[in-house]
């Protein structure tokens, strides 16, 4: 017989120590697995209970981002409102999945192009909504998606770096992000 309350810790465990992994990870990709243990609040054997080499601890926490990326793809509703709505609302929502995004852009390879894949389409939907604002007039025309995909990670990329280095709150930077993004894809006048 399982018990579900063992089972229940067990996950939320092995959550504390992907979400850890994330955050420490993020700053420092080489940072020792003894950071990670402390940020999650459990020792380092129950740390290498859970992973027992960093190669296991990496691999659950690139399914974890794919996962988180996933999530926040689908939360944006792309195929939703004008193409300029719907990249703002993913804009948005990847801002609030910024601990990932810091973590694959500290490391250029953290996602190989198989972790890319399993988003599951997502930079299809991200070209329908361009190509949807192309026609909508809420993009502008001259602007290909593959542009605008560059744009958008940047500005993600520029938003959390700026949070970082002046310690400006999290909703100032996403408003300036979105306000940003959204002067940069609108059609000129």
């Amino acid at each position: 017989m399982v018990d579900t309350q063992d089972t229940a810790s067990r996950a939320r465990t092995r959550q504390a120590i992907i979400d850890a992994a994330i955050a420490v990870l993020g700053k420092n990709l080489s940072a020792p697995l003894s950071e990670v243990a402390t940020a999650a609040d459990v020792g380092r054997t129950t740390l290498h209970r859970y992973y027992p080499e960093r190669s296991d601890l990496i691999k659950a926490i690139k399914a974890e981002s794919v996962l988180r990326l996933s999530r926040a793809t689908e939360r944006a509703r792309l195929a939703e409102g004008t193409g300029a709505e719907a990249l703002c609302r993913l804009c948005e929502e990847y801002f609030e999945v910024g601990d990932v995004l810091s973590l694959v852009f500290s490391e250029s390879q953290f996602l190989s192009e198989d972790d890319w894949c399993q988003f599951g389409g997502a930079e299809d939907r991200f070209g329908a909504a361009v190509e949807r604002g192309h026609r909508d007039g809420s993009v502008d025309p001259d602007l290909p998606a593959s542009w605008l995909e560059n744009v958008l990670w940047s500005q993600l990329y520029a938003a959390w770096s700026y949070a970082t280095e002046h310690g400006v709150s999290r909703h100032h930077v996403l408003r300036l992000t979105i306000r940003t993004l959204a002067g940069a894809i609108a059609p000129r006048p």
